[in-house]
């Protein structure tokens, strides 16, 4: 799985990498054919933006998500991209 990661109005540190990459990982384990993963972190005034664009075999998942912490907007992505994910998976496991 290949993650980039842009910073809009934002520079990408070394934690900001290291905690996405940790974080997505949880995401692999869910479902093997996740090939890429791109990653938008921006800064609106007071408000840290994170979104994502999983591109898997057969779909596009795209989640966003807002709060006032990066890492908390971090934490909450994955959630929200695990849940489509999960969903995904079931609803391709029933066709066949």
């Amino acid at each position: 799985m290949r993650i980039l990661v842009t910073g809009h109005h934002l520079e990408i540190t070394e934690s900001l990498q290291s905690h996405i990459d940790a974080k997505f990982e949880k995401l692999a384990r869910h479902f093997d054919n996740v090939t890429d993963v791109h990653v938008i972190l921006s800064v609106e005034k007071l408000t840290q933006k994170a979104e994502a664009t999983l591109h898997l075999s057969g779909a596009n998942i795209f989640a966003e998500d807002h709060q006032e912490d990066m890492y908390v907007a971090i934490d909450h992505l994955v959630d929200k991209l695990d849940r489509q994910i999960i969903k995904h998976k079931e609803k391709t496991g029933q066709h066949r």
